[in-house]
């Protein structure tokens, strides 16, 4: 593939949006100007490597040609070898990234996210195995910088969750732990086991988009507000007040629950939140449906009945079935180091949205 045109049009483009920013009428339109902020920075990228894939092209043919001007076991050459051995491999990567730069980038991508994370098959295992989900990804959160803040909790026995639902926020959140929806199983030794059989239990995640306001509209008269007092630890501020709020979206059936906080306010706020993130997924669904018939999803169906992840204890394995990727280093993923699966999966995604593009 020819990258010039692209690497050119790329250029002109940072140009237009460069000077676009230059114009202080630009911030009129707060929502426009965060786009064009978003926009140049990732032209400003786009056009250093272009600038570095053509450097390493034109390097690779000068030591091409020197290597034929010389004698084949002289130093020269050894050196001009090694360099083209070295030059070719950049010039990979760096075409890599660019046909990636070709496809258009998805605006939910920058989003902050909300994790819901739900206790399956295999009872109080289950749940043992939902709270062990979200530490890792609390963990994963701290790796990155990112912030993460508790909505709403069900506790159960052994130090477990049924339920557990959170919001992270930070840059290409949603980017990266997108390919988390669906369901995780676990095949180890439960606590509670006395015999040292494996049992294989379930959890499942689903990670939305935070939608903005923008996005869709809520009718207020589509929803029903009810406050209670809040269950289970929190001291009796929170237990001894009508803190709690669930709120029903009566044209789906969809029921929100936030009780982590004090206020009211803010659990109304999040409880909102939440909906809205729910209902934009919902759509965005039913969008992509339309479609199914057109194109393969990137990874998987994407309904949440699809096992994508196994969680195996006694071989320290755990294996991605989107991508048939296994990975020998569980007690480290489990603890966090969530990149060596992450990476191979977005890798996996750009690779068939450049072939639906047929670039």
């Amino acid at each position: 593939m020819d990258l010039k045109p692209h690497i050119e049009k790329f250029s002109r483009r940072f140009a237009e949006v460069e000077s676009a920013l230059s114009d202080p009428k630009a911030f009129d339109n707060l929502q426009r100007a965060q786009e064009l902020s978003k926009e140049y920075a990732r032209l400003k990228e786009l056009v250093a490597t272009g600038n570095a894939y053509q450097k390493a092209v034109a390097d690779l043919d000068e030591n091409r040609a020197l290597l034929k001007d010389e004698v084949a076991e002289s130093e020269l050459a050894l050196m001009a070898k090694e360099e083209i051995a070295r030059l070719e491999v950049a010039v990979q990567r760096l075409n890599k990234q660019l046909q990636f730069g070709l496809v258009p980038p998805v605006p939910t991508d920058s989003r902050n996210t909300i994790v819901e994370i739900r206790a399956g098959a295999g009872g109080s295992e289950s749940a043992l195995f939902a709270a062990d989900l979200y530490r890792m990804y609390c963990r994963y959160t701290e790796a990155h910088g990112w912030k993460m803040e508790t909505l709403d909790s069900s506790p159960s026995d052994l130090g477990g969750f049924k339920e557990i639902i959170f919001e992270i926020r930070g840059q290409d959140v949603f980017k990266r732990l997108k390919y988390e929806s669906g369901v995780h199983r676990v095949q180890r030794v439960p606590a509670t086991e006395a015999q040292g059989r494996i049992h294989t239990s379930t959890a499942t995640v689903a990670v939305l988009p935070e939608a903005e306001e923008v996005d869709l509209v809520i009718n207020p008269e589509e929803i029903e507000i009810n406050v209670c007092r809040a269950s289970g630890k929190g001291g009796q501020g929170v237990n001894t007040t009508d803190s709690a709020v669930q709120i029903i979206h009566k044209p789906t059936g969809m029921i929100v629950r936030c009780a982590d906080q004090r206020s009211q306010q803010k659990n109304k706020i999040q409880a909102m939140t939440v909906l809205r993130s729910r209902l934009l997924e919902r759509k965005v669904a039913e969008e992509d449906a339309k479609y199914a018939a057109f194109r393969k999803d990137q990874v998987g169906t994407g309904e949440r009945s699809e096992k994508i992840r196994t969680y195996n204890f006694p071989q320290n394995r755990v294996t991605d079935h989107r991508i048939e990727l296994t990975l020998y280093n569980l007690s480290n993923f489990i603890d966090g180091d969530l990149d060596p699966m992450l990476d191979p999966l977005m890798n996996h995604d750009l690779e068939e949205k450049l072939a639906a593009l047929k670039l």
